[in-house]
């Protein structure tokens, strides 16, 4: 007799297209009709529902998060709970914190997972955010994709270490095994010839810094004439245009808008540059290695960890003038680029493939308690 598909509710407090976003449709994808899911977005955004893959059982709860204040929410959500019944509740970051104080008698097993900080959190952790992660989540087990979240979790939170899961991003290693496709770069801007081609894909929002990456780019020794090409789409993206117009940058800087299919455009990279405040481990920088990339970042997170070790003479502290000579530098090599492209595939390959993720996610999706 087939055992019932186990229910899981996924709460995000955006379902727009992001790191956690990306990997929750990973995930799903993999495991097809073997759970049932159901979606919350609190702010209503749901466009991540396209990287969704039939035949699946997944559809989105429109619940009115939106109104009331705060113990109208907390009724709504304990009202959903009861509802649904789902066999585990999986929250995603702070944005979804209240489902954990709704669900603070634990009448629903509770899986909460948490992925980074935005801006207000780069420098360090807020006390009020400490304290209720500190007494919402001690009976909850808690995921982590990074050592470094898995060090704040322990020592800055205080929840007890057998709650704790670590489990780092995978990604389809073989996606990303492509040769330069130059038309497809084409299309996006991206034309053949001339310099260097740093690229980056991302978000365009505060606690990614893309603006110290034009700032950067504007310093790199003019010998290299490189071209900046930013993949991504969001709030920041007019701020950005107008700083690279200001600073006179031209046709130097292309910005290609969002790309469902970044595995075609890294090819055309010649570095791959992340210039964030805060990350912990990010799903780009993975691709970036999957392709065979060598990388100038910002020393964040996991992201010397990730990185293979003849990487980390490029990465920088956090400005822009440090980002600058990590690029020439660089750049100045040629060969080192080449050799160091080829040293992060094959630890993306090793270390990082999907299938470790798959098999652990399984574990904590199927457990009773």
């Amino acid at each position: 007799m087939t055992r019932p598909a186990r229910t899981l509710l996924h709460v995000f407090s955006t379902f727009k297209l992001g790191g956690p976003q990306i990997r929750f449709a990973q995930i799903v994808n993999h495991f097809g009709r073997t759970y049932r899911h159901l979606i919350v977005a609190m702010d209503g955004v749901t466009e991540a529902f396209t990287r969704l893959a039939a035949p699946l059982d997944a559809r989105v709860l429109d619940l009115p998060v939106g109104r009331g204040g705060t113990w109208d929410k907390l009724r709504l959500f304990r009202r959903t709970l009861s509802e649904h019944r789902p066999d585990l509740l999986v929250t995603s970051n702070w944005g979804t914190i209240e489902w954990a104080l709704a669900n603070l008698d634990g009448r629903i097993p509770h899986l909460h997972m948490e992925d980074g900080f935005g801006p207000e959190e780069a420098e360090r952790q807020l006390p009020r955010r400490v304290w209720a992660r500190r007494l919402l989540l001690r009976r909850t087990r808690v995921m982590v994709p990074s050592q470094t979240l898995l060090g704040i979790a322990r020592t800055v939170w205080g929840l007890p270490a057998h709650a704790l899961v670590h489990i780092p991003n995978g990604i389809d290693c073989h996606r990303f095994a492509h040769p330069v496709d130059s038309a497809f770069a084409a299309r996006h801007g991206i034309l053949p010839g001339g310099g260097p081609v740093i690229g980056t894909i991302a978000a365009l929002r505060p606690e990614k810094n893309l603006g110290r990456l034009i700032a950067a780019f504007a310093q790199i020794a003019p010998r290299h004439q490189p071209r900046l090409v930013i993949v991504g789409d969001g709030p920041a993206a007019a701020g950005l245009a107008a700083q690279a117009a200001a600073l006179g940058l031209g046709d130097r800087v292309i910005f290609t808008g969002a790309c469902p299919t970044p595995e075609r455009l890294l090819p055309s990279f010649t570095l791959f540059a992340l210039s964030s405040d805060t990350e912990q481990m990010p799903l780009a920088l993975l691709e970036a290695m999957a392709a065979g990339r060598a990388v100038v970042a910002t020393d964040v997170g996991d992201v010397r960890s990730m990185l293979a070790e003849v990487n980390h003479p490029f990465l920088s502290p956090r400005n822009a003038a440090a980002l600058a000579q990590a690029f020439t530098d660089l750049l100045d090599q040629p060969g080192a680029i080449t050799t160091i492209g080829a040293a992060n595939a094959e630890r993306c390959r090793t270390q990082f493939d999907q299938n470790r993720m798959f098999t652990a996610y399984a574990k904590l999706f199927d457990a009773r308690e």
